[in-house]
């Protein structure tokens, strides 16, 4: 059984206050037949709406500069990688101990 596509008001990102109003779960049981899926998550970081305000920035800049924009998102995203590659192995490759000698003090 094909399941109905959600209209563009039920496909929107309710937000992070969202809940369910009363009785919503037996709406949804109704219509379109088991449980409601989970709220959505709370917390955490959520990048789309910058990726979609750089994208709007580069297509509307003139094509030259488009492509400039274009480059320095791209280097951007490289050092944000390299980033996190030295993280990743930084914890896994924890740092060895510095060697300690004792020095007799006369």
């Amino acid at each position: 059984m094909e399941q109905p596509k959600p209209t563009s008001d039920e496909a929107s990102d309710p937000g992070p206050d969202f809940t369910y109003p009363e009785g919503a779960a037996e709406n949804w049981s109704a219509r379109y037949g088991g449980a409601p899926p989970p709220p959505p998550p709370r917390g955490g970081l959520d990048f789309s709406s910058l990726f979609v305000l750089l994208d709007m920035l580069r297509r509307a800049a003139p094509d030259e500069l488009g492509d400039r924009f274009s480059a320095l998102i791209r280097e951007a995203l490289l050092t944000l990688r390299s980033l996190i590659d030295w993280y990743l192995e930084r914890l896994d490759n924890p740092p060895a101990q510095p060697r300690v000698e004792d020095i007799p003090v006369d």
